[in-house]
């Protein structure tokens, strides 16, 4: 990856086009580990709303089991999102190049962890299931934070329902004869293509190799984040 593209993806002054490479990008992992997850775990993992119906139906049920998975994947889920922000302004106060790297390494360093210790999780039974889940719904919510603060709330890349949403806006927009929005339709399209593509390759390559298809979705993110990581260490 060219370093003057990854420090422009990563950059602290935005613009729409970065926003939007780095949307594209995002979206390819989290559809990969969406889809890479579920034939690991049997859970998707990148959207909360299936989780709370899950915990409804496991206390309405007394199934405790799905229950304690379900709000684990929610705290979890939340405290990536909470560390995403924490990082960011760690690394604004500190007027650092990485303040948007921080959170994609630490999301690179979680997808590693998962792909070398699943096949051993996989091993203990029943403790897989909680504990994989909640690995996955901390990086995720790493992910999802990161995109919102970095485009300012326009773009979220772990899930999809608002994308459609979106797009569906636009295609009205244009079929009740008004001016629909190019660029914003190009960035909707995009970010619904990647994900897509992102959860074919990751089904095929945790049903071909298992738990170490995340090593290169983390190598991914460890190459862009460490760029402006080391324009930081070069600067002190």
């Amino acid at each position: 990856m060219p370093y003057h593209y990854a420090r422009r993806l990563l950059a602290i002054e935005r613009t729409a086009e970065g926003n939007a490479h780095l949307g594209w990008l995002l979206a390819f992992v989290a559809g990969a580990t969406n889809a890479g997850g579920f034939l690991a775990v049997n859970q998707y993992t990148s959207h909360m709303t299936g989780m709370v119906s899950a915990a409804a139906d496991g206390l309405v049920l007394g199934q405790t089991h799905a229950l304690v998975t379900a709000v684990g994947a929610l705290l979890s889920f939340g405290a990536g999102a909470a560390c995403t922000a924490v990082l960011v302004n760690f690394g604004r106060r500190r007027q650092a190049h990485s303040v948007f790297a921080l959170p994609l390494l630490l999301e690179a360093a979680c997808l590693i962890a998962f792909g070398l210790l699943g096949a051993w999780l996989a091993g203990l039974g029943a403790l897989l299931v909680p504990a994989a889940v909640a690995v996955l719904c901390f990086t995720m919510g790493l992910q999802n934070a990161l995109i919102t603060k970095v485009s300012r709330a326009e773009i979220r890349t772990t899930h999809v329902t608002g994308i459609v949403t979106d797009l569906g806006i636009e295609i009205g927009r244009a079929l009740y004869g008004l001016d629909a929005n190019a660029a914003r339709l190009r960035l909707l399209g995009g970010l619904l293509l990647a994900f897509a593509i992102g959860g074919l390759v990751g089904a095929w390559a945790f049903k071909t190799v298992g738990y170490t298809a995340t090593l290169p979705l983390a190598g991914i993110l460890a190459l862009l984040g460490a760029v402006p990581a080391l324009d930081d260490l070069r600067a002190r």
